[in-house]
């Protein structure tokens, strides 16, 4: 089976987080993403593995977690392209329209970076999670003009309807400097 699933908690406590992942990991057969402090002394621990893995992970991290627990999620099938770009490692051939969405909560950052990458032919670049962004995160595409808007209303619809929507841009001909500051 694949290893495409991912599973994320976010919790209000630094303390907690590291009883969380602590937890998480020993509950299923999963691989750690990440696991860090982010903006506004919040923490994060984000694993990835086979489905029912996952769930289970995220499930003895929630209950480790009790009260600390701000959002979590599993998300099934994710799309391949949303792990190079959480982990920086992303390699873009080719730089067309950019694309851009922002949100105030990571969980729903990357729930739409999913919808996005899958409802059109489009590229990640980066998706960049609560670090000095004061606990917002955002994804960045590119490719053709109409799949890049496609992309982005697919990441918007599922962003706003968690209510979190902070933005959702599309440049079709971004200047070559705007691109230098994206890379």
């Amino acid at each position: 089976m694949a290893k495409n699933s991912l599973g994320l908690i976010e919790l209000g406590s630094i303390a907690a987080g590291y009883q969380v992942c602590d937890a998480m990991l020993k509950a299923a057969e999963v691989e750690l993403v990440l696991a860090r402090s982010i903006c506004s002394g919040k923490y994060m621990v984000m694993v990835r593995g086979e489905v029912g893995a996952v769930a289970a992970a995220v499930a003895s991290g929630k209950t480790a977690g009790n009260f600390s627990v701000i959002d979590c999620f599993t998300i099934a099938n994710l799309h391949e392209s949303i792990f190079p770009a959480i982990s920086g490692t992303a390699k873009v051939e080719r730089l067309e329209a950019l694309g851009i969405l922002e949100s105030f909560s990571v969980a729903s950052l990357i729930e739409g970076a999913d919808a996005a990458a899958k409802a059109a032919d489009v590229q990640l670049i980066e998706v960049r999670l609560a670090m000095a962004l004061g606990g917002k995160a955002f994804v960045t595409l590119t490719g053709d003009v109409g799949s890049v808007q496609a992309s982005v209303a697919a990441g918007r619809q599922v962003i706003a309807e968690a209510g979190v929507l902070v933005s959702a841009i599309v440049i079709s001909r971004p200047h070559p400097d705007v691109y230098r500051e994206v890379i």
